[in-house]
């Protein structure tokens, strides 16, 4: 349904076709065709299988074959296909590889994929990767991944929904159920999804400038495919700006030994958060008193209340959903008379609005070569200055 969605999107079908040849596994083809779920109409996307023997077709539901981590590895790293590819193919193999791992309580060598480990589950995972690689879309969000429900027949039995591989990958990913008393999200799907989406909400606040439909094989209740839209942020169609949501957790504290918070805010950061900041406030009965907020994404809204619960004298704390405008930034090594130093700039509107040096990489420089470290920023600064005046 993936591959079907990003070829209705608008990726070309013969480029990944000739994209997937590269792999150099025999035996297999996959065809696109025109098909409709519930009257909405899209792209059905199929691996057909080439069993030699009996020189007959069949489908990807009956044909299974079992390969370890090392075997994928070695058919995607001796292809000829681009190293963004490779590389998020066997980050997503690895995700699958880590989930069965735990699951089974063995190490990842020891792990044999077998439905994921089929020519077909390889296809949709390289497939994915070309897909991405050729629309090189700056940001991919996601909704809330709906797992469906009611049974699943795996390998070592029945479960519910989801799988016990898919319920691992999509930890710490927003989930919903119910929809359809059937599968609808698998590993190989839950995977692709963990690796390639930046942001998961289901808050719209793009242009969608096109949609595509991936039809799936059942029929339900509801249409069963996968909507993939192509769009730009609103407000800010070619600045570079992001909009991101995060969520601001804070609490007001007037009890707490002062020493405590370089600590606290130490954890937090070690846990993800975005930002710690400490404002000076003035509490009830006059008495002074200091609001502790952090910024971090909504992913991690519950580690980081439990460190502010656990870890400081606050007896609750406030959360609150924001969105967050940053600008696009681009990263470049420049050499400098006291060694490479990394350089951030800004773009705004498509254009270089300002840069500026790490910290990090001022103050190891300011400690190797013994010397204040204000003479290294004057150092980065003139050649800031000396590129902006070579682009005038």
């Amino acid at each position: 349904m993936n591959l079907g969605a990003l070829v209705d999107l608008g990726v070309d079908p013969e480029y990944l076709k000739s994209e997937l040849k590269k792999l150099k596994l025999e035996n297999f083809k996959v065809e696109f065709k025109a098909d409709q779920r519930k009257g909405i109409t899209g792209t059905r996307a199929h691996v057909l299988i080439i069993e030699k023997k009996r020189k007959s077709q069949i489908s990807h539901d009956q044909h299974h074959h079992s390969r370890n981590l090392h075997d994928i590895k070695e058919i995607i790293n001796q292809s000829s296909l681009n190293d963004f590819v490779k590389i998020k193919s066997l980050e997503i193999f690895q995700k699958i590889a880590e989930a069965e791992a735990k699951i089974h309580g063995k190490s990842i060598d020891q792990i044999h994929f077998h439905e994921v480990g089929a020519i077909d589950s390889i296809v949709d995972i390289v497939g994915a990767a070309v897909c991405i690689d050729y629309l090189k879309p700056d940001k991919i969000m996601s909704s809330s991944v709906e797992v469906g429900g009611g049974f699943v027949q795996c390998e070592h039995g029945i479960f519910p929904v989801p799988a016990p591989a898919t319920a691992e990958i999509l930890k710490n990913i927003p989930v919903k159920s119910g929809a359809v008393q059937s599968e609808t999200t698998t590993p190989t799907g839950a995977a692709i999804l963990a690796t390639m989406v930046i942001e998961f909400t289901d808050k719209i606040q793009f242009t969608i400038h096109k949609t595509g439909y991936g039809i799936g094989s059942k029929d339900f209740d509801i249409p069963n495919v996968l909507r993939v839209h192509l769009g730009v942020l609103i407000g800010h169609p070619v600045s570079g700006e992001e909009v991101h949501t995060v969520s601001l957790v804070e609490c007001n504290i007037d009890d707490m030994n002062p020493e405590m918070y370089g600590h606290i805010m130490d954890l937090l950061f070690e846990k993800g958060a975005d930002d710690v900041f400490i404002t000076p406030i003035i509490m009830k009965k006059a008495r002074p008193a200091s609001k502790l907020s952090v910024l971090c994404s909504p992913e991690i809204d519950n580690e980081i209340i439990n460190i502010l619960l656990t870890h400081t004298t606050s007896f609750g704390v406030r959360i609150q959903k924001l969105d967050k405008i940053v600008l696009k930034r681009e990263f470049q090594k420049i050499i400098t008379k006291y060694g490479p130093v990394t350089l951030k700039t800004a773009i705004y509107k498509g254009k270089k609005l300002k840069s500026k040096p790490e910290y990090e990489d001022c103050i190891r420089i300011a400690k190797e070569k013994n010397i204040p470290v204000h003479l290294v920023y004057q150092e980065i600064n003139k050649l800031i200055a000396s590129f902006n005046s070579d682009d005038d």
